[in-house]
């Protein structure tokens, strides 16, 4: 690491732990200097890091401070969909949000991706150029149907600090976490089947109930706590529900992590109404507090759940590799994912293996830690100073999701379109609901480590949605006709 970022990192520390306050005077450039032993540029470096990360800020002739923290907007309410299986829709819009490829000057903040330039996957580069050099027949063959024993071996090994105790043997890698949410529906599901989701849920998995001839029954879900389980408990006792689905670790698109007690609790309802689980983990590793959350899986002593994740959300999508851990149902999901695609590709599961084997992955998953949380904090604050008045945020406990409410009747669907001329675009609340609810509500990324390009693009979201809410409650304000 480079002396400036060691520095900066030495900073940024002390200023988390809280030696140096919001609002204090940070040490003079040649102070650092004199301290450290490293030159005034190197010091000037460090600073611009931290100005970029939000951390501090200058101001004319008087030097470096800790910004004062702003009173922040506040916490959207529990989430109250209509409790009734539904077919689910939304796929238009769902298609809109993905087909435009990122590139050129257009801000996706509504696009799932995780910071790719970041430097510490440099290992990972180099051991995709390892894979690709290799000329041997593995390289270029048929994987197993399961994956890479030695790329299982390693998420085996990662898995435990979730509390889960798998051997390589009960995990099947997949293309992607999104096959591995498919398989398992295929796996366990019948057409018309109900499945039980938290609302808001993640629209991939929505719309692989959609494929499947599926039906949704939301459930209330609290941004802080998850899932209600009186609600779920309700619906269980009303309609045959197959199978639940949810992302109990920070979840996307609200960013909670369901307390322990209540992860014991929901597998003791669905023992009891003998339904398994399907648990997407995909976002549990970038949870800021250490250790991660355990996952419900740790608590399952009956074999009732199977747990879905990838290194899509926590190294890089592109790579387009996930697993499952299917336990009593291995054989259904291995036959389906003969059906989807016989085995995966086995140059990405080579590089996985050594970046994650060569110890490069914990260091990563610290970095991108720390660095979520600080843009969390940042945009957390963006939305209080450029939106409008009455707009109500989450408080992400992991991940790099925010997501935004506003008043009742406010169409983020149109917040989208008028975007377009700002080239920005944000996810639309409704595809994160099977009946289209959400629709005055949006979710933004903040993983993109370019701040002042993000800024910008959250003022001209605030900007847009303050002259469409003006606009809303002046239609709002005029006398009915007599």
């Amino acid at each position: 690491m480079k002396r400036y970022a060691q520095l900066a990192a030495t900073l940024g520390e002390r200023i988390e732990q809280g030696l140096y306050r919001p609002g204090d005077r940070l040490p003079s450039v040649r102070a650092l200097s004199e301290e450290h032993g490293v030159s005034i540029s190197t010091v000037q470096q460090a600073y611009r890091v931290l100005e970029d990360d939000g951390l501090v800020e200058p101001r004319p002739k008087s030097g470096y401070f800790v910004p004062e923290r702003r009173e922040l907007p506040p916490m959207p309410a529990m989430t109250r969909p209509a409790q009734r299986p539904v077919d689910v829709s939304q796929w238009d819009q769902v298609l809109e949000q993905v087909r435009r490829a990122p590139g050129g000057d257009f801000v996706q903040l509504g696009r799932g991706t995780p910071d790719i330039a970041s430097p510490s996957l440099k290992p990972l580069q180099r051991a995709m150029v390892h894979a690709a050099r290799r000329t041997d027949l593995q390289s270029l063959g048929y994987e197993g149907i399961q994956g890479s024993l030695p790329l299982r071996e390693q998420i085996a090994r990662l898995m435990l600090d979730s509390g889960c105790q798998v051997p390589p043997s009960e995990i099947v890698i997949t293309t992607g976490c999104q096959e591995a949410l498919a398989i398992t529906l295929r796996a366990i599901c019948e057409p018309g089947d109900i499945i039980a989701i938290d609302s808001p849920s993640f629209h991939g998995a929505m719309q692989a109930l959609k494929a499947y001839g599926l039906k949704a029954l939301e459930i209330p879900t609290d941004p802080t706590n998850g899932i209600s389980l009186e609600a779920l408990e309700l619906a269980m006792e009303q309609w045959p529900v197959k199978l639940i689905l949810l992302t109990p670790n920070c979840n996307n698109p609200l960013g909670y992590i369901m307390p322990d007690t209540r992860k014991r609790a929901l597998l003791t309802l669905a023992a009891r109404y003998d339904v398994p689980i399907l648990e997407d983990d995909v976002y549990g590793e970038l949870a800021y507090a250490f250790p991660r959350p355990r996952s419900i899986k740790s608590f399952d002593t009956d074999d009732r759940v199977l747990l879905a994740s990838s290194f899509s959300k926590t190294v890089a999508p592109g790579l387009r590799t996930g697993w499952v851990v299917p336990g009593r149902y291995l054989d259904r999901i291995l036959h389906f994912k003969y059906i989807a695609s016989g085995t995966c590709a086995p140059q990405p599961q080579m590089a996985l293996a050594e970046f994650v084997g060569g110890g490069h992955y914990e260091p990563h998953i610290r970095r991108m830690r720390a660095q979520y949380q600080r843009h969390r904090d940042l945009m957390t604050e963006w939305v209080g100073r450029y939106f409008p008045e009455g707009a109500r945020v989450t408080r992400p406990r992991g991940g790099f999701m925010l997501w935004v409410e506003f008043d009742p009747q406010f169409d983020s669907v149109r917040l989208n379109q008028e975007l377009r001329r700002d080239n920005v675009q944000v996810a639309a609340g409704n595809i994160f609901s099977a009946s289209g609810k959400y629709r005055n509500c949006i979710r933004m990324n903040y993983s993109n480590r370019d701040l002042p390009l993000i800024e910008a693009a959250v003022r001209k979201v605030g900007a847009c949605a303050g002259r469409l809410t003006a606009e809303l409650r002046e239609q709002q304000a005029e006398p009915l006709p007599a």
